[in-house]
């Protein structure tokens, strides 16, 4: 699944830099031509607010380890990307995760000991810096409304990576989570490609909740979360598919690394 960075940066940041109104006043934003950013990625951390959405298209899948976090699948080998061609162009429309869209923004404590988090950016991004077009951060030395909608963006990411984590760890405690491992057997290869390294929602302890538990769950929202992760689970067929047709299957049988966001 999806990698970190070196100095433990998440994916796709290289740097980060706080957005400060002396020295950044003049500073403007400008959209993406091309996805190239992202293009090599294979896994992004996903909300639970993202669920419905990119169940559609992704399989979605919790990172390996003790602290598991969901993921929507773009590629099932590292590196793998079937919906960016190396152009950075799409090659089918897609939903595009919100950790995505909110690069190179982000919400984050400049002290591990600091109570509240600074907005800061990727100073090696092509989306900011002191250009001639684009949109202002900052109009007579103050936030214009610009920033206020990527600040109420990144605060809204963080609320619902909250909500995600209370989800996970609603999971964990039902010990509903397994190692995952899912099996792919094309007609021309003469063994299956093995994919594992990620955990899932067991369905069979999923069946063997009492009607208390399967009550509980299904008021607080867990069970509704739990069957849209399975059911985009059908995806890894199809994202295998996309693969072959790229040419980007290796040869030898693959096995997924753990993740961690």
């Amino acid at each position: 699944m999806a990698t970190q960075p070196p100095s433990n940066l998440p994916i796709l940041y290289k740097d980060l830099t706080p957005l400060s109104s002396s020295e950044h006043v003049n500073y403007k934003t400008r959209p993406a031509e091309t996805a190239t950013y992202f293009a090599g990625h294979h896994a992004f951390p996903l909300t639970v607010d993202e669920f419905i959405f990119a169940q559609r298209n992704f399989p979605i899948v919790f990172s390996a380890g003790d602290n598991p976090v969901p993921l929507a699948l773009m590629g099932l080998n590292e590196g793998v990307n079937t919906f960016i061609g190396d152009d950075g162009k799409s090659i089918t429309p897609f939903y595009v995760p919100a950790y995505v869209r909110r690069y190179p923004f982000m919400l984050a404590r400049l002290q591990p000991d600091a109570q509240e988090m600074s907005l800061c950016f990727d100073p090696t991004s092509d989306f900011v810096g002191e250009f001639e077009d684009g949109m202002p951060l900052f109009e007579d030395g103050k936030p214009s409304e610009n920033l206020n909608n990527i600040m109420k963006f990144c605060e809204d990411f963080e609320i619902a990576a909250q909500r995600t984590a209370q989800f996970v760890a609603e999971l964990k405690a039902m010990e509903l989570l397994i190692p995952g491992e899912v099996s792919i057997q094309p007609s021309d290869a003469g063994q299956p490609y093995l994919y594992s390294g990620f955990q899932m929602v067991s369905e069979e302890k999923l069946r063997e909740m009492n009607g208390d538990q399967l009550r509980k769950i299904n008021q607080n929202g867990v069970l509704q979360l739990a069957m849209a992760h399975i059911f985009s689970l059908s995806q890894m067929r199809d994202l295998f598919g996309r693969q072959l047709e790229l040419g980007k299957v290796p040869p030898q049988t693959p096995v997924v690394a753990p993740a961690t966001a």
